[in-house]
């Protein structure tokens, strides 16, 4: 019988901007350097803090996104990502209790994958990183009221961030003080910890090289100095008693012949979760990393799998490497089952922001002003080397770049979901192509909440592999 489990603290805040990531990161590092073997996690979607994460930890960041692969997912992935490790921190999303907002009118209170909900699944105590500029004694209230709206919910402490003086830091103390939740930290305001922003949020740490490292470096060395360690360690708890996940148990039978399925990396391409590449291998697939700015297509490949990431950022370079486009389209026009998800539908497309892409779909693309986000209940509306039609998921968009021009005459969606503004909510959307072997779109999946799309993918480069022998 399982018994034991990684005890967690769950790093969250009021709202966005108060500095999780900061704390987060910090903490990961710094318990690393004394010693703590440190699993990283992050509530929600997001593919960039968890490439911080991996840095501060020198383990995978991973995600806990209930509405993608559903709340019965979240204990026995917190298992499997935790295990052999001494601590968990998990860095919240939004505000503590924001999520997946419900536009139907039916349950608009709802918060869906909230921070609150995932350290509830996990028994997990939450400390609260309040940004300090513009508080004094009415914090008291603030964490009052963070503290009582949801029983569930267990605020462990706070950690008071960007304090302008020691004055300053008096007050709050004392504020915290009155409704009693103890202060685990107090950071002064700095500038030298800023990590270079873009239209999606953080610069992506393989982007930013050298530059992260010492960012987390930094984070890390804040925390040490002014963050109660031993305090956090003490807090951490779980009551998370589901079995672990496991990737083979998830992708069932293996095909046969380890069929080569190439995956895109490197700076243009680093949105992905770990799940995936444990569930192409446990499907029987031998993974082979390529990066699309420098390399080809490696020896013997069956499959290509083109994940999401800043390609706009690298249109240049992507362009200049011309063998690779041609490999790419060669291989699309023999019928290799490629999965391309956002920045690997933008490379599949004729032109990005005036630059050639592969051209294996006929559509352009280019970088825009409004930004597209949101989780999506969707279904798959063709057959497919990943979904048979009919087949239902969440995922979620994320982009600011749009397809401004398509060629292609009746093509086939991917995807069918319902516009999720109430106002227009009858209009059915239909997103993404099939085409071949190719799946393309803008939605991100989970391959955790779906393994079934990933053995499938991996049968259909095993066929490919044996008919091109």
């Amino acid at each position: 019988m399982v018994t034991y489990s990684v005890p967690a603290v769950v790093i969250a805040a009021p709202a966005s901007g108060s500095g999780k990531t900061t704390v987060a990161t910090g903490l990961m590092g710094a318990l690393r350097a004394a010693g703590t073997r440190v699993a990283p996690f992050k509530v929600g979607p997001d593919y960039i803090d968890p490439g911080y994460h991996a840095l501060a930890t020198g383990l995978p960041g991973r995600n806990l996104d209930a509405v993608m692969v559903g709340s019965e997912r979240i204990g026995p992935l917190y298992r499997h990502g935790s295990a052999g490790c001494d601590i968990a921190i998990v860095e919240g999303v939004m505000g503590l209790f924001d999520g997946k907002i419900d536009m139907s009118g039916a349950g608009a209170a709802s918060a869906e994958g909230s921070t609150a909900a995932v350290a509830s699944m996990l028994g997990a105590p939450v400390v609260l990183v309040v940004d300090a500029r513009g508080h004094s004694q009415s914090l008291a209230a603030v964490l009052h009221g963070f503290s009582t709206f949801d029983t569930s919910v267990r605020i462990g402490g706070v950690i008071l961030n960007r304090v302008g003086s020691p004055r300053h830091e008096e007050v709050l103390r004392q504020a915290c003080e009155r409704v009693g939740v103890p202060v685990l930290g107090s950071l002064p305001r700095m500038t030298e910890l800023a990590v270079p922003s873009r239209h999606l949020g953080l610069i992506t740490a393989l982007e930013h090289g050298t530059r992260a490292e010492a960012a987390v470096d930094a984070m890390a060395a804040l925390v040490r100095e002014h963050v109660d360690l031993e305090a956090i360690v003490s807090l951490a708890d779980s009551s998370v008693a589901a079995t672990a996940w496991d990737a083979e148990l998830e992708a069932g039978e293996r095909s046969d012949g380890a069929p080569v399925v190439a995956i895109a990396g490197g700076a243009a391409f680093t949105f992905g979760y770990a799940e995936h590449v444990e569930l192409l291998r446990a499907s029987g697939a031998e993974v082979a990393v390529f990066d699309p700015l420098s390399d080809g297509l490696p020896d013997r490949v069956a499959g290509v799998v083109v994940p999401g990431g800043f390609p706009e950022e690298h249109a240049e370079q992507l362009a200049a490497n011309t063998a690779l486009l041609a490999d790419v389209r060669r291989v699309a026009a023999q019928g290799i089952p490629i999965h391309a998800e956002c920045a690997g539908l933008l490379y599949l497309g004729r032109r990005l922001d005036g630059h050639a892409m592969a051209g294996v779909l006929d559509v352009e693309a280019r970088f825009g002003s409004a930004l597209t986000l949101g989780y999506r209940d969707a279904v798959a509306l063709e057959n497919s080397v990943l979904f048979e039609a009919g087949t239902r998921v969440t995922g979620h968009e994320f982009h600011r770049t749009m397809l401004v021009e398509s060629g292609i005459e009746n093509p086939a969606p991917a995807w069918g979901w319902r516009n999720p503004s109430r106002v227009v909510e009858q209009r059915v959307i239909r997103e993404g192509f099939v085409q071949g072997g190719v799946h393309a779109s803008y939605l991100h999946t989970h391959p955790a909440g779906i393994p079934r799309s990933v053995s499938r993918f991996v049968d259909a480069c095993a066929a490919f592999s044996v008919a091109h022998v």
